[in-house]
Protein backbone atom coordinates (compact mmCIF):
# COMPACT_ATOMS: atom_id res chain seq x y z
CA UNK A 1 0.00 0.00 0.00
CA UNK A 2 1.54 3.48 -1.24
CA UNK A 3 1.45 6.42 1.30
CA UNK A 4 -1.63 8.56 2.07
CA UNK A 5 -1.78 12.23 0.18
CA UNK A 6 -0.09 15.07 2.25
CA UNK A 7 3.66 14.63 3.72
CA UNK A 8 5.49 11.65 3.87
CA UNK A 9 6.05 10.01 7.10
CA UNK A 10 9.06 10.89 9.53
CA UNK A 11 10.53 7.63 9.62
CA UNK A 12 11.00 8.13 5.60
CA UNK A 13 12.53 11.13 5.82
CA UNK A 14 15.11 9.55 8.49
CA UNK A 15 15.71 6.42 6.54
CA UNK A 16 16.12 7.83 3.26
CA UNK A 17 15.74 11.71 2.50
CA UNK A 18 17.97 12.71 5.29
CA UNK A 19 20.67 10.15 4.14
CA UNK A 20 20.98 11.81 0.78
CA UNK A 21 22.10 15.15 1.42
CA UNK A 22 24.77 15.84 -1.41
CA UNK A 23 28.53 16.65 0.25
CA UNK A 24 28.68 17.96 3.88
CA UNK A 25 30.26 22.17 4.05
CA UNK A 26 30.39 24.02 7.11
CA UNK A 27 28.94 27.23 5.33
CA UNK A 28 25.28 25.16 6.39
CA UNK A 29 24.76 26.24 9.83
CA UNK A 30 20.97 24.33 10.09
CA UNK A 31 20.29 21.52 7.71
CA UNK A 32 17.31 19.58 6.61
CA UNK A 33 15.97 18.07 10.47
CA UNK A 34 12.47 16.66 11.50
CA UNK A 35 10.26 19.10 12.29
CA UNK A 36 12.71 21.86 10.86
CA UNK A 37 11.13 24.00 8.00
CA UNK A 38 13.82 26.25 7.49
CA UNK A 39 17.50 26.01 6.65
CA UNK A 40 20.19 28.91 7.76
CA UNK A 41 22.62 29.06 5.67
CA UNK A 42 26.36 31.76 6.10
CA UNK A 43 26.49 33.58 2.80
CA UNK A 44 29.69 35.87 3.46
CA UNK A 45 29.18 37.72 6.62
CA UNK A 46 25.31 37.04 6.91
CA UNK A 47 23.04 34.14 7.99
CA UNK A 48 20.34 33.50 5.19
CA UNK A 49 16.92 31.86 6.20
CA UNK A 50 15.74 29.72 3.06
CA UNK A 51 12.46 27.74 3.21
CA UNK A 52 10.27 25.93 -0.06
CA UNK A 53 6.67 24.62 -0.22
CA UNK A 54 4.57 23.53 -2.87
CA UNK A 55 0.88 24.49 -3.07
CA UNK A 56 -0.95 21.61 -4.47
CA UNK A 57 -4.37 22.52 -4.28
CA UNK A 58 -6.45 25.76 -3.55
CA UNK A 59 -6.63 26.70 -7.21
CA UNK A 60 -8.18 30.11 -6.86
CA UNK A 61 -6.06 31.23 -4.35
CA UNK A 62 -2.43 29.14 -5.19
CA UNK A 63 -0.40 32.25 -6.33
CA UNK A 64 -0.91 34.21 -3.19
CA UNK A 65 -0.68 30.84 -0.93
CA UNK A 66 2.82 30.16 -2.80
CA UNK A 67 4.90 33.65 -1.35
CA UNK A 68 2.82 33.08 2.42
CA UNK A 69 3.72 30.13 2.53
CA UNK A 70 7.24 30.07 2.30
CA UNK A 71 7.30 33.64 3.75
CA UNK A 72 5.64 32.78 6.90
CA UNK A 73 8.27 29.95 7.77
CA UNK A 74 10.75 32.16 7.06
CA UNK A 75 9.42 34.29 9.60
CA UNK A 76 8.86 31.54 12.39
CA UNK A 77 12.99 31.94 12.37
CA UNK A 78 12.49 35.40 13.55
CA UNK A 79 13.68 36.39 10.00
CA UNK A 80 11.92 39.05 7.71
CA UNK A 81 11.36 37.61 4.45
CA UNK A 82 12.97 39.50 1.07
CA UNK A 83 12.78 37.49 -1.36
CA UNK A 84 11.15 35.09 -3.47
CA UNK A 85 11.57 32.71 -6.26
CA UNK A 86 8.28 30.32 -7.89
CA UNK A 87 8.26 27.72 -10.13
CA UNK A 88 4.54 27.23 -11.65
CA UNK A 89 3.93 23.83 -13.11
CA UNK A 90 0.92 24.68 -15.35
CA UNK A 91 -2.01 21.42 -16.92
CA UNK A 92 -1.78 21.12 -20.58
CA UNK A 93 -4.42 23.11 -22.26
CA UNK A 94 -3.85 25.93 -19.79
CA UNK A 95 -4.77 29.88 -21.20
CA UNK A 96 -3.18 32.82 -20.86
CA UNK A 97 -5.68 34.26 -18.18
CA UNK A 98 -4.52 31.48 -15.64
CA UNK A 99 -0.64 32.64 -15.93
CA UNK A 100 -1.93 36.21 -15.30
CA UNK A 101 -4.29 35.23 -12.40
CA UNK A 102 -1.37 33.02 -10.50
CA UNK A 103 1.26 36.28 -11.65
CA UNK A 104 -0.80 38.65 -10.49
CA UNK A 105 -1.53 37.01 -6.92
CA UNK A 106 1.97 36.25 -6.71
CA UNK A 107 2.59 40.04 -6.97
CA UNK A 108 0.14 40.96 -4.37
CA UNK A 109 1.00 39.12 -1.64
CA UNK A 110 4.94 39.67 -2.33
CA UNK A 111 3.93 43.38 -2.42
CA UNK A 112 2.46 43.60 1.08
CA UNK A 113 4.90 41.76 2.55
CA UNK A 114 7.78 43.52 1.43
CA UNK A 115 9.13 40.75 -0.90
CA UNK A 116 10.61 40.38 -3.98
CA UNK A 117 10.07 37.90 -7.13
CA UNK A 118 13.75 37.55 -7.92
CA UNK A 119 13.83 34.28 -10.16
CA UNK A 120 11.61 31.26 -10.75
CA UNK A 121 10.22 29.05 -13.79
CA UNK A 122 6.39 28.43 -15.80
CA UNK A 123 5.69 25.43 -17.88
CA UNK A 124 2.45 23.13 -19.18
CA UNK A 125 3.87 20.03 -17.69
CA UNK A 126 1.97 16.69 -18.96
CA UNK A 127 0.63 14.44 -16.69
CA UNK A 128 -1.34 16.87 -14.05
CA UNK A 129 -5.03 17.85 -13.52
CA UNK A 130 -4.45 21.15 -11.70
CA UNK A 131 -1.70 23.57 -11.45
CA UNK A 132 1.28 23.35 -8.57
CA UNK A 133 3.41 26.40 -7.33
CA UNK A 134 6.59 25.53 -5.71
CA UNK A 135 7.60 28.45 -4.01
CA UNK A 136 10.80 29.62 -2.28
CA UNK A 137 11.41 32.12 0.23
CA UNK A 138 14.84 33.64 1.69
CA UNK A 139 15.51 36.47 4.37
CA UNK A 140 18.40 37.60 6.26
CA UNK A 141 19.14 37.24 9.69
CA UNK A 142 19.87 40.29 11.66
CA UNK A 143 22.61 40.79 13.38
CA UNK A 144 22.78 37.10 12.83
CA UNK A 145 19.96 36.28 15.42
CA UNK A 146 17.10 33.46 14.46
CA UNK A 147 15.29 31.12 16.52
CA UNK A 148 14.16 27.40 14.82
CA UNK A 149 11.67 25.00 15.82
CA UNK A 150 14.18 22.86 17.68
CA UNK A 151 14.82 25.46 20.28
CA UNK A 152 11.90 24.96 22.72
CA UNK A 153 13.03 23.88 26.26
CA UNK A 154 11.36 21.70 28.96
CA UNK A 155 9.06 24.04 30.90
CA UNK A 156 8.63 26.44 28.11
CA UNK A 157 4.81 27.96 27.23
CA UNK A 158 3.06 26.74 24.17
CA UNK A 159 1.22 29.62 22.42
CA UNK A 160 -1.07 29.51 19.34
CA UNK A 161 -2.24 32.41 17.66
CA UNK A 162 -5.48 32.66 15.42
CA UNK A 163 -6.58 29.48 16.28
CA UNK A 164 -7.32 26.47 14.18
CA UNK A 165 -7.98 24.80 10.48
CA UNK A 166 -7.64 28.23 9.45
CA UNK A 167 -6.06 27.27 5.63
CA UNK A 168 -8.21 24.58 5.58
CA UNK A 169 -11.37 26.34 6.24
CA UNK A 170 -10.74 28.57 3.54
CA UNK A 171 -9.79 26.02 1.15
CA UNK A 172 -12.87 24.07 1.97
CA UNK A 173 -14.85 27.13 1.68
CA UNK A 174 -13.41 27.40 -1.93
CA UNK A 175 -12.86 24.32 -3.32
CA UNK A 176 -16.41 22.62 -2.13
CA UNK A 177 -18.62 25.56 -2.44
CA UNK A 178 -21.22 23.67 -4.45
CA UNK A 179 -21.29 20.87 -1.61
CA UNK A 180 -21.34 23.29 1.11
CA UNK A 181 -24.53 25.66 -0.04
CA UNK A 182 -26.95 22.68 0.23
CA UNK A 183 -26.47 23.84 4.15
CA UNK A 184 -24.28 27.08 4.46
CA UNK A 185 -25.54 30.23 3.33
CA UNK A 186 -23.26 32.65 1.12
CA UNK A 187 -22.44 34.91 3.66
CA UNK A 188 -21.06 32.18 5.50
CA UNK A 189 -18.88 30.74 2.98
CA UNK A 190 -17.51 33.96 1.92
CA UNK A 191 -16.50 34.54 5.40
CA UNK A 192 -14.50 31.44 5.40
CA UNK A 193 -13.12 31.57 2.26
CA UNK A 194 -11.96 35.23 3.72
CA UNK A 195 -9.44 33.16 5.54
CA UNK A 196 -6.96 32.77 3.11
CA UNK A 197 -6.39 36.85 4.11
CA UNK A 198 -5.28 35.44 7.82
CA UNK A 199 -2.76 33.21 6.00
CA UNK A 200 0.25 35.46 6.87
CA UNK A 201 2.32 35.21 10.16
CA UNK A 202 4.70 37.28 9.06
CA UNK A 203 3.91 40.35 11.80
CA UNK A 204 3.19 38.02 13.96
CA UNK A 205 6.16 36.05 14.18
CA UNK A 206 8.62 39.29 13.72
CA UNK A 207 6.40 40.86 16.78
CA UNK A 208 6.69 37.58 18.86
CA UNK A 209 10.46 37.20 17.85
CA UNK A 210 11.39 40.96 18.47
CA UNK A 211 9.50 41.08 22.14
CA UNK A 212 12.19 38.42 23.52
CA UNK A 213 12.13 35.13 25.44
CA UNK A 214 10.69 33.14 22.21
CA UNK A 215 12.95 29.74 22.56
CA UNK A 216 10.77 28.52 19.30
CA UNK A 217 8.45 29.28 16.36
CA UNK A 218 6.67 27.08 14.13
CA UNK A 219 3.64 27.50 11.94
CA UNK A 220 1.35 24.86 11.83
CA UNK A 221 0.95 23.48 8.04
CA UNK A 222 -0.26 19.88 6.96
CA UNK A 223 -1.28 17.87 10.00
CA UNK A 224 -2.70 20.67 11.61
CA UNK A 225 -2.45 22.22 15.09
CA UNK A 226 -1.80 18.86 16.37
CA UNK A 227 0.76 17.96 14.00
CA UNK A 228 2.34 20.79 14.77
CA UNK A 229 2.80 19.95 17.91
CA UNK A 230 4.59 17.17 17.50
CA UNK A 231 6.50 18.60 14.95
CA UNK A 232 7.94 21.33 17.22
CA UNK A 233 8.42 18.18 20.15
CA UNK A 234 10.23 16.03 17.32
CA UNK A 235 12.65 19.03 16.30
CA UNK A 236 13.41 20.01 19.83
CA UNK A 237 13.36 16.06 21.50
CA UNK A 238 10.89 17.42 24.20
CA UNK A 239 7.57 16.11 25.97
CA UNK A 240 4.23 18.12 25.99
CA UNK A 241 0.76 19.10 27.62
CA UNK A 242 -1.65 21.17 25.80
CA UNK A 243 -5.19 21.66 27.16
CA UNK A 244 -8.06 21.43 24.70
CA UNK A 245 -10.30 23.96 25.68
CA UNK A 246 -7.59 26.69 25.36
CA UNK A 247 -7.51 25.80 21.29
CA UNK A 248 -9.32 27.92 19.43
CA UNK A 249 -11.44 26.76 16.75
CA UNK A 250 -13.29 29.63 14.90
CA UNK A 251 -16.93 28.71 14.69
CA UNK A 252 -16.33 28.54 10.58
CA UNK A 253 -13.85 25.72 11.00
CA UNK A 254 -16.37 23.56 12.91
CA UNK A 255 -19.02 24.02 11.40
CA UNK A 256 -16.93 23.07 7.87
CA UNK A 257 -15.39 20.37 10.11
CA UNK A 258 -18.51 18.52 11.26
CA UNK A 259 -19.94 19.02 7.80
CA UNK A 260 -17.45 16.79 6.49
CA UNK A 261 -16.92 14.71 9.83
CA UNK A 262 -13.04 15.85 9.97
CA UNK A 263 -11.08 16.88 12.78
CA UNK A 264 -10.67 20.28 12.97
CA UNK A 265 -7.31 19.92 15.19
CA UNK A 266 -5.70 17.55 12.08
CA UNK A 267 -6.83 20.07 9.42
CA UNK A 268 -4.30 21.69 7.51
CA UNK A 269 -3.53 25.51 9.58
CA UNK A 270 -1.35 27.44 7.74
CA UNK A 271 -2.33 31.18 9.34
CA UNK A 272 -1.54 29.87 12.83
CA UNK A 273 1.39 30.21 14.40
CA UNK A 274 2.74 28.03 17.65
CA UNK A 275 5.14 29.40 20.01
CA UNK A 276 7.25 28.13 22.49
CA UNK A 277 8.40 30.61 24.98
CA UNK A 278 9.84 31.29 28.61
CA UNK A 279 6.63 31.33 31.43
CA UNK A 280 8.01 34.70 32.51
CA UNK A 281 7.73 36.40 29.43
CA UNK A 282 4.61 34.69 27.70
CA UNK A 283 2.37 36.92 28.97
CA UNK A 284 4.66 39.56 27.18
CA UNK A 285 4.20 38.24 24.34
CA UNK A 286 0.54 37.48 24.23
CA UNK A 287 0.05 41.17 25.49
CA UNK A 288 1.87 42.51 22.39
CA UNK A 289 0.17 39.96 20.08
CA UNK A 290 -3.44 40.76 21.02
CA UNK A 291 -2.39 45.02 21.03
CA UNK A 292 -2.05 43.91 17.45
CA UNK A 293 -5.78 42.77 16.57
CA UNK A 294 -4.43 39.18 16.55
CA UNK A 295 -6.04 36.59 18.50
CA UNK A 296 -3.49 34.72 20.76
CA UNK A 297 -3.71 32.10 23.98
CA UNK A 298 -1.62 29.57 26.02
CA UNK A 299 -2.60 26.23 25.13
CA UNK A 300 -0.03 24.34 27.38
CA UNK A 301 3.53 23.87 28.04
CA UNK A 302 6.51 21.85 27.09
CA UNK A 303 7.68 18.73 29.24
CA UNK A 304 10.94 16.54 29.48
CA UNK A 305 10.53 13.87 26.91
CA UNK A 306 9.72 11.13 29.56
CA UNK A 307 6.80 13.43 30.11
CA UNK A 308 5.02 11.97 26.89
CA UNK A 309 2.99 14.08 24.62
CA UNK A 310 -0.33 14.78 26.29
CA UNK A 311 -3.60 16.37 25.86
CA UNK A 312 -6.36 17.17 28.51
CA UNK A 313 -9.37 17.44 26.98
CA UNK A 314 -12.88 19.36 27.26
CA UNK A 315 -14.06 16.87 29.69
CA UNK A 316 -10.60 17.00 31.53
CA UNK A 317 -9.31 13.04 30.57
CA UNK A 318 -5.75 13.14 29.54
CA UNK A 319 -4.69 11.81 26.56
CA UNK A 320 -2.46 10.93 24.34
CA UNK A 321 -2.71 13.63 21.31
CA UNK A 322 -3.58 12.49 18.02
CA UNK A 323 -0.43 12.24 15.66
CA UNK A 324 -1.79 13.14 12.51
CA UNK A 325 -1.01 10.00 9.30
CA UNK A 326 -2.54 12.75 6.63
CA UNK A 327 -3.75 15.96 7.00
CA UNK A 328 -8.43 15.30 7.54
CA UNK A 329 -7.89 18.31 4.38
CA UNK A 330 -7.34 15.14 2.39
CA UNK A 331 -10.50 13.40 3.81
CA UNK A 332 -12.63 16.29 3.02
CA UNK A 333 -11.70 16.91 -0.45
CA UNK A 334 -12.06 12.80 -1.00
CA UNK A 335 -15.61 12.70 0.20
CA UNK A 336 -18.45 12.53 -2.74
CA UNK A 337 -21.66 14.12 -0.96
Amino acid sequence: MGFLPGKVPTEILERIVFKNLGVKRSDVVVGPTAGVDVAIVKAGEELLAVSTDPITGAEEWIGWLAVNVSANDVATCGVQPRWFVSCMLLPEGSKEALIDKICRQIDKAARQLGVSIIAGHCEITPGISHPIVVGCAIGVAEGGKYVTSSGAKPGNSLILTKGAGIEGTAILASDKRRELLGTFDEKFLKKAENFFEKISVVEDAITAFQTGGVSAMHDPTEGGVAGGVHEMADAAGVGFQVYEEKIRIPEETRKICEFFEIDPLQLISSGSLLIAAEKERSEEIVNRLSQKGVYVSVIGETKKPSFGRKMVTRKGEKTDLVRPISDHLWIALAKQL
